[in-house]
């Protein structure tokens, strides 16, 4: 089991980042995604999201799974542009930071003091993950519904052919 936050700014982009615990502000994995944050929370109503990264590049074989810097990026079967393999910057660590004493929640993290604009206001939703791996070309990254209650189904499905 890992810990998975999906986050990004209101009007920004998503960012998928899996810690191998809460505490640790280095995650294991941090992908940048082109889905618009709305786009995501809309798909996100209807309860069911697939997001497939997938990578065809055949002169990254040898790279581990995680270490691909880019992906192709379907969500619920349909084209949703490209994600980037990302080190995670100081504003990220801090955010981290800012939610590491949960372990399951979801929210908004205030814009910072001073900006007038909603657009800096950072939506998340962590939870704990199950983490499969199928072999050395595919892992999946599954949320867990805490206390087994009905509710959000999201699967990440890194694979490479």
């Amino acid at each position: 089991m890992v810990i998975g936050t999906i986050f990004g700014n209101r009007r920004g982009h998503v960012w998928f980042c899996i810690q191998h615990d809460r505490l640790s502000t280095i995650p294991l994995l941090l992908l940048e995604l082109s889905i618009p944050t709305h786009q995501l929370v809309k798909e996100m109503q209807c309860g069911l999201v697939r997001l497939a990264l997938e990578c065809n590049r055949s002169e990254l074989n040898s790279v581990p799974l995680r270490a691909v810097p880019v992906w192709t990026v379907n969500c619920n079967g349909k084209k949703a542009g490209f994600a980037l393999r990302r080190k995670a910057s100081e504003q990220i660590r801090l955010m981290l930071k800012t939610v590491k004493s949960m372990t399951v929640a979801a929210g908004v993290i205030p814009a910072r003091l001073g900006s007038s604009s909603d657009s800096e206001e950072i939506m998340y939703m962590r939870a704990n993950y199950e983490h499969m791996v199928g072999r050395a070309d595919s892992e999946s990254f599954h949320l867990i519904n805490p206390d087994e209650c009905p509710g959000q189904e999201l699967s990440v499905f890194l694979m490479r052919s």
